[in-house]
This record gives C-alpha cells, sequence and structure tokens, in this order.
C-alpha cells in the first residue's frame, strides 16, 4: 500500500539513483495531473451525455476562461515549488516558511480580485471567446459558480504544489484522485440524480475542491511536517514574490497563450463551422491536454531533482535527469498520437450518445479534428520538457520564450492564415505546424544551454 505520509529527503535528491529518484517523483505527479485533466474530461463527458452536443459546445466556450482563471493560481503555485526547491537546495530554513505563507496570502487577493472583476464581466467575455445564443446561457450557469469558488480553487491548486516539492509527492497525488473521484461521484448524483443540468457539474468541482483543501490545510497546520503554517510567514515578502512571480511566468503564460489559441480557435470556427465545430475542437483539445498533463506530471517530477541539485550546484545530475525525462517525454506524446489516429470514433462516442442526427455529426467532425491536430504530436514531448527545464534552473525567461513559441509566435499566425484559404481544416492544420516549428526552437535553445555549461 503507498505510504502518502512518506518525505523523501534533501540526501535522496543529491545521492540515489536518477530513474528511481524520477520514478518516485513523477509516478504521483503523472497521476495528479492525469487527475487534473480528468476534471475536464468527465464533466464534458457527463454534460454531454446527459445534455447533448450544445452543452459540450458551452464547455469549450468555458475552458478556456477557467484556464485564463487557472493560469494566475499556477503562476504562483508552480512559482512557489520551484523556488522551494531551489531554497531547500541552498538550505534557506527561513525562506521556506515564507514561501509556505505566501502562496496563501497571494493566492486569497488574487482569487478575490478574479471573482470580482470575472462576475462582472462574465458576460462579455464568453460572448468574446465566441458564445452564441445556444451556448451562451449553459456556459454563463457554469462559470458563475466557478467564480464563487474561486479562491478555493486557488488554494487547493497552490497548497497541493507546496506539498509536492516539499518531499510529499505521493500526498498530494492521493488528495487530487480523491478530488477527482469525489467530483465523478457529485456529477453522477448533481447531473443524473437530482437534473441540475450543467449547474451541477460546476457544483460538483467547487464542492470537490473544498474537501481537498480542507486535507491539505490540515497537512500544513501539523508541525510535525518539515514545514508549516507560521502566523508570521503570512505576511506578504515582496522580495520572494518577486521571485515567485518571475519563475511562475512561465507557466502562466503557457495558460495564457493556450487561452488565445482558444479565443481564435472558437470565433474562426464559428464562423467556418458553427457550435459543433467548437465542440469537436473542445473534445480534440481535450485529449490533447490529457496526454500533455501526463508530460506535465512527468515535469513536476523532474521539477525538485534538478531545482536541488542546480542550487547544489551539482550540474551532472541536472543533466542525467534532463535526459531521462526527455525520454520518457517522448514515449508519452508518441502514445497519444497512437490513440488520436486509431480510435478517434471511440473517442468521440465517449462525449455523447451516437445517437441522433447533431450527436452524430458531432462525432464526425471530432474524428476529423483528432486525426489532423495530432499529426506532430510524438515531438512534442521534447518541447514540454525542455521549456520547463529552464525554468527549474531559474531562466524563466528562456522558459517564457519557449512556451509561448508554440501556442503564440506560431499557432496564432498560422490560424490568422490557414483558415482563409481551406476553411475549418486551416484550423487543423496549424497546430501539428506549429509543433514542428516550436520543437526546432527547443532544440537549439537546449543545444545551446549545454554548449554553456560544458564551457564552463
Amino acid at each position: 500500500m503507498l505510504q502518502t505520509h512518506t518525505h523523501i529527503t534533501p540526501k535522496a535528491l543529491a545521492t540515489e539513483k536518477i530513474g528511481k529518484l524520477l520514478f518516485k517523483f513523477a509516478l504521483p505527479a503523472i497521476i495528479a495531473t492525469t487527475a487534473t485533466s480528468l476534471y475536464n474530461i468527465t464533466n464534458s463527458i457527463f454534460v454531454g451525455r446527459s445534455i447533448g452536443a450544445m452543452a459540450v459546445a458551452a464547455l469549450g466556450i468555458a475552458f478556456p476562461i477557467m484556464n485564463l482563471i487557472a493560469a494566475f493560481g499556477s503562476m504562483v503555485g508552480n512559482g512557489a515549488s520551484s523556488l522551494l526547491s531551489i531554497k531547500t537546495g541552498e538550505k534557506k530554513e527561513k525562506d521556506i516558511f515564507l514561501i509556505l505563507g505566501n502562496v496563501v496570502t497571494t493566492n486569497i487577493i488574487l482569487g478575490s480580485l478574479i471573482l470580482v472583476v470575472g462576475l462582472y464581466f462574465l458576460d462579455e467575455t464568453l460572448l468574446l471567446f465566441g458564445a452564441s445564443e445556444q451556448t451562451l446561457p449553459l456556459a454563463k450557469s457554469f462559470m458563475t459558480i466557478l467564480l464563487l469558488g474561486n479562491i478555493v480553487t486557488h488554494l487547493y491548486w497552490g497548497l497541493n504544489e507546496i506539498m509536492r516539492a516539499n518531499g510529499f509527492p505521493l500526498k498530494a497525488m492521493s488528495i487530487i484522485l480523491f478530488s477527482v473521484i469525489i467530483n465523478c461521484l457529485f456529477n453522477v448524483v448533481f447531473l443524473f440524480c437530482f437534473g441540475w443540468g450543467i449547474k451541477g457539474s460546476a457544483f460538483a468541482i467547487v464542492l470537490s475542491q473544498t474537501i481537498a483543501l480542507i486535507i491539505e490545510i490540515i497537512h500544513f497546520c501539523n508541525k510535525k511536517n518539515p514545514i508549516y503554517f507560521k502566523f508570521q510567514s503570512f505576511k506578504i515578502n515582496f522580495s520572494l514574490a518577486r521571485h515567485i512571480f518571475a519563475i511562475g511566468t512561465a507557466p502562466f503564460f503557457i495558460k495564457i497563450g493556450a487561452c488565445l489559441v482558444a479565443f481564435f480557435v472558437n470565433n474562426i470556427l464559428k464562423t467556418h463551422g458553427g457550435d459543433l465545430y467548437i465542440g469537436a475542437y473542445n473534445i480534440a483539445n481535450r485529449i490533447i491536454i490529457l496526454f500533455i498533463m501526463i508530460v506535465v506530471g512527468l515535469n513536476l517530477g523532474m521539477q525538485p531533482i534538478i531545482g536541488y541539485n542546480f542550487g547544489a550546484k551539482n550540474m551532472s545530475r541536472v543533466w542525467k535527469t534532463l535526459k531521462t525525462t526527455i525520454v520518457c517525454g517522448t514515449i508519452i506524446t508518441t502514445i497519444g498520437f497512437i490513440v488520436a489516429e486509431f480510435f478517434p470514433v471511440q473517442i468521440a462516442s465517449l462525449f455523447v450518445k451516437n445517437n441522433f442526427g447533431e450527436n452524430i455529426e458531432l462525432i464526425k467532425i471530432t474524428k476529423e479534428a483528432l486525426r489532423f491536430m495530432l499529426l506532430a504530436f510524438p515531438f512534442i514531448g521534447f518541447q514540454i520538457v525542455t521549456s520547463n527545464f529552464f525554468q527549474y534552473i531559474n531562466k524563466p525567461q528562456k522558459a517564457i520564450f519557449l512556451s509561448l513559441s508554440r501556442q503564440i509566435i506560431f499557432l496564432i499566425p498560422l490560424l490568422l492564415i490557414l483558415p482563409q484559404a481551406i476553411g475549418h481544416k486551416g484550423v487543423w492544420m496549424s497546430i501539428p505546424i506549429a509543433d514542428v516549428l516550436s520543437v526546432l526552437f527547443a532544440l537549439i535553445f537546449i543545444l545551446r544551454e549545454l554548449k554553456h555549461f560544458r564551457r564552463k
């Protein structure tokens, strides 16, 4: 049975075999991030099968806005966890406690601001992201409840990141997995028993995350743990906060880039297809995100090892960890490619019942979208690992550029050009072309970095 309370010590980060150590950190992180992706997938499945194709399209409008909101929480959580690993390697214990306290304070402030602004501009935001007369009421009902629970969401993810980076990856994983299971149970009860519709799915997310947050708070109230809540640590330390935001800027821009892409895609498909094409993109994108989140989990497993050894100036272990992670990441995205190419109809049929015209048409469009969008997917594992590597060695500028290259620098211009020539297929084809170009840039960056370290 998994011992979720087990703490991985700094000594293990410095001496244990890389493969074994990466497995210890990455396996629970992969399960956790996959479970995170399953939040969106299971909600889409439950909503789609209980309401229909238009509800799936409405979630396609709501999810990029959810990602936009989550981007701010990720900036704090990922930045703080990376800095925590570096400070642990540098043996700066006081800063470690301050990082924990500042994660709580900063997330409460950010979460409150987003709650107020988000509710005030909700209609305008949904319309901006491609909502139609049919999908706007559904998307609004869903997003209103999620915004009301926004502070809980930010704290839940932020404290989970700290727990993982502080040597409790199994416990962090177990909490997320528990939250996903509870979310599925609430979805069944609220949608199929109570008949609450799309609101029920939103309530399921917020309630499951609230329960998970309570468990995390209990963990950090325990003074037997390596770090715990200290009253004086909640006061914002502006020096540490700047470092947290600087390091966390890369994952922040990844999510912002995803939101911008969704904005362009939804509006282009609204013109060159309609609501069902937005729904098809939403389904295909859920599958892409599922495999990307597995690689992200792998990166999270890499992060404490690289962060600690970089702080301790043990560069041989840093590079060995990177190489091992790149191989594993490439295998994961190759599996994603195979699944999408050979089982597109089966994937689409999970989300809606194949029982009448609108749903049958959605499945047909989704099949086409999956096969085109994942053409270059085997290579993208390398790009994702490399982008995160620069974040973990405290080089956020390079991490930001590589993160932006795939979604902003290459994909958005392609989305503005190709659909004008070949319609909705231009959206599908833009994605693999952008993937190939971003991989080439990542290769150039990592080879230059390796040359720099060898010279030093």
